[in-house]
């Protein structure tokens, strides 16, 4: 592991919060949650320090067990990177299944699947050409003599992935996964030129442990391999259980991870009953640690599960006349 760190060359969209963005993590995850419905909302806001901000936001739903142990899915992301606001759009739905290895439901494998479509585009009169340079001065009103034949492109996208959980207790567990995206290899050329988008596989693990009366940890690892790039991320987190009892529920997080040959970021976050909020930062200390003085990106993650509650079945008795 210390070495596959070390060998890390760069990295595609990604989120330091990958626990907490189940779907673009792995469609495997999909109905991985105690509840009816599960939402996610993730923004991430990185290199503000160096250039124009990449941003991304991204926004899951899932419905547990809708016929059977069948769960769906589904994923939107939107990210704008660059001068060009270079934007990629995803909508990715996914199903998932539920097969139980044990009665009590200790061991569960879910493998899925995930479709869908991948648009990107980017606005070419952002950019700045050397025809508009007028020998003193840039002017912006002055012809490109650029021609492209399109700005904007879609493809259709194809994942599978699989997560096995364990859970001895409410909080002993350990949730793993290994997912391969763009199996299909769509074509990302915008100029008549093939450019085929390289499959990435994903792997992650995740235990709860506890530790106290009121504190668990919570490892976590994921490594991300596409064409010759990389990354590795392991670290950890710290639950303090403030309230648990008669439906009351609040926990707070701490959390330190480390990305290989690329940052290192610190989180935080806490739950109350069905509500999660999380923060966290990356410091950069990649060979753009120069231009960035270590400032990386801040992320900001919310989820939200709904728990339906049962219908209780009343009996009434027929009391007769003479009582």
């Amino acid at each position: 592991m210390v070495f596959i760190a070390h060998l890390t060359q760069g990295q595609d969209i990604h989120f330091s919060q990958f626990d907490h963005n189940p779907i673009f993590q792995n469609p495997g995850n999909v109905g991985l949650f105690d509840g009816d419905y599960r939402f996610h909302a993730n923004y991430r806001d990185q290199w503000r320090s160096v250039t124009v901000p990449f941003q991304t936001l991204s926004i899951s739903a899932e419905a547990k067990n809708v016929y059977k142990n069948l769960s769906v899915g589904l994923f939107l992301m939107n990210d704008v990177v660059g001068d060009g606001k270079f934007r990629t759009i995803e909508v990715v739905p996914s199903v998932a299944y539920a097969i139980k290895l044990t009665a009590d439901s200790a061991h569960v494998i879910r493998p899925a699947i995930q479709m869908g479509l991948n648009y990107r585009q980017f606005d070419a009169d952002a950019f700045q050409f050397d025809n508009q340079w007028n020998g003193v001065f840039f002017d912006p009103t002055l012809p490109t003599n650029e021609v492209f034949q399109t700005e904007r492109k879609s493809n259709f996208t194809l994942g599978l992935g699989a997560s096995y959980e364990y859970i001895k207790s409410p909080r002993k567990r350990l949730v793993a996964g290994v997912g391969l995206f763009n199996i299909n290899r769509p074509n990302q050329g915008f100029f008549g030129e093939t450019i085929n988008r390289e499959r990435r596989l994903n792997a992650f693990a995740r235990a709860h442990y506890e530790i106290g009366f009121d504190w668990d940890i919570i490892p976590s690892l994921q490594m991300n391999f596409q064409g010759t790039y990389g990354e590795v991320i392991i670290g950890s987190q710290a639950r303090y259980i403030l309230v648990d009892r008669l439906g009351d529920y609040k926990a707070f997080y701490l959390g330190a991870y480390l990305r290989g040959g690329d940052a290192g970021y610190l989180m935080a976050g806490m739950d109350y009953q069905n509500w999660w909020g999380g923060i966290s930062y990356d410091l950069n200390f990649s060979k753009l640690y120069v231009a960035s003085r270590a400032r990386g990106g801040l992320e900001l993650s919310v989820r939200y599960i709904i728990k339906s509650v049962k219908k209780r079945d009343i009996f009434y008795r027929v009391c007769p006349d003479y009582i």
